[in-house]
């Protein structure tokens, strides 16, 4: 009765602190999401700022501000570049105009034929959905004005924050060696050093992987006559950092452009490819480029993603892989916490040899018995 009464305190402090951290998580988004992205960018940029440091003997704040500008440059090629295409997509935009009309009306005569619905069915219940989106055109106006200010706002956050944090990493390391007791620093420099390596390779990997289905999508689209073959590898390419998601998202604006430049037939033909690659990049390209790095099992990163999505939208996806394997390597290293970090692994098969020994010397301690 002790046990079961000391367990029940235990899980209802458990709840109420996930609940807690959850409802701050929600009214923090604009000040905790660009602060936990800026600390993945800090660990990406930390070799580039400890070579401008040690290296070239530069000062931190300015090995700090040159990793940061060097940021800013990558990041402002990728969109120049997809600017660039969007471009083109918009200077053919009355053509593609014509040809999305012409196949609408292809496809209205086949809901004709194959379901019986008339075209004067299928106008009303185009117009009646038209005036309704009509109604609430302020509504998205101001939906999309806001998301426009919210992503300056966090790519600006994201920009101090990552300055901030790269230029007082020490104090930052001290602080957390500080906060537990001495017989724990070891421990604690060993989990930083292990969360700052895997974290580091994973992003690496996550880029590496990130281009190598950008240039097989553009490869194969183009192969197959795909207008636009460029644009829709690299939005394959972007989304696909996030998981499971993300390629689907990426398919949906791929068939799209592709009904309305080449018809019904060339759509098939994209879906073949996007199944294809997307079984390359998951059977392939994720253990060997990524790897092992992020030992998380499929059930709790789909959870995680969830979860991600439910509270910080796109922006959560994409942190909730990293800062899940964050947690593992801690519970994985915490006496405590070992339970949770198995729960969240993937699968140990037993080693084979390990277990034919033990076999062999259960055998021979039975025969001297």
């Amino acid at each position: 009765m002790k046990e079961k009464l000391s367990f029940l305190p235990k899980l209802a402090l458990v709840l109420f602190c996930l609940i807690s951290l959850t409802y701050i998580a929600i009214l923090g988004q604009s000040l905790l999401a660009p602060l936990l992205f800026s600390f993945l960018m800090a660990i990406l940029l930390l070799p580039v700022g400890n070579f401008l440091e040690h290296k070239l003997k530069f000062k931190r704040s300015l090995s700090t501000l040159v990793s940061v500008i060097l940021m800013i440059a990558v990041i402002g090629g990728i969109i120049y570049f997809f600017g660039n295409q969007l471009s083109d997509l918009w200077a053919d935009w009355p053509l593609l105009k014509e040809k999305a009309n012409v196949s609408y009306h292809e496809l209205q005569k086949w809901i004709s034929h194959t379901f019986g619905v008339n075209s004067q069915k299928q106008l009303d219940y185009l117009n009646d959905s038209t005036e309704k989106a009509l109604a609430t055109s302020a509504a998205i106006v101001a939906t999309t004005l806001a998301t426009l200010s919210s992503t300056l706002l966090f790519l600006g956050f994201t920009l101090l924050f990552t300055f901030f944090i790269l230029n007082y990493r020490r104090v930052l390391f001290t602080f957390l060696t500080s906060v537990f007791r001495e017989e724990h620093k070891e421990k604690v420099t060993e989990i930083v050093s292990q969360i700052q390596y895997i974290i580091k390779k994973y992003i690496i990997g996550l880029f590496l992987q990130m281009l190598i289905v950008t240039v097989l999508m553009i490869t194969v689209l183009s192969l197959l006559g795909v207008k636009y073959a460029v644009l829709l590898g690299l939005v394959a390419g972007i989304f696909n950092v996030v998981p499971y998601l993300g390629i689907f998202f990426a398919l949906l604006v791929s068939c799209l452009i592709t009904f309305a430049t080449a018809g019904a037939g060339k759509v098939l033909l994209v879906l073949i490819a996007f199944v294809g690659v997307h079984a390359i990049d998951g059977n392939v390209l994720m253990p060997l480029v990524v790897g092992s790095k992020v030992k998380i099992n499929a059930l709790f990163a789909f959870i995680g993603i969830v979860v991600g999505e439910m509270i910080w939208g796109i922006s959560g996806m994409f942190l909730c892989i990293p800062y899940l394997a964050m947690l593992k390597i801690i519970f994985d290293r915490v006496d405590n916490l070992k339970p949770w970090g198995i729960l969240m692994g993937e699968e140990h098969k037993p080693d084979k040899k390990k277990r034919v020994y033990r076999i062999t010397k259960k055998i021979k301690l039975e025969e001297k018995d």
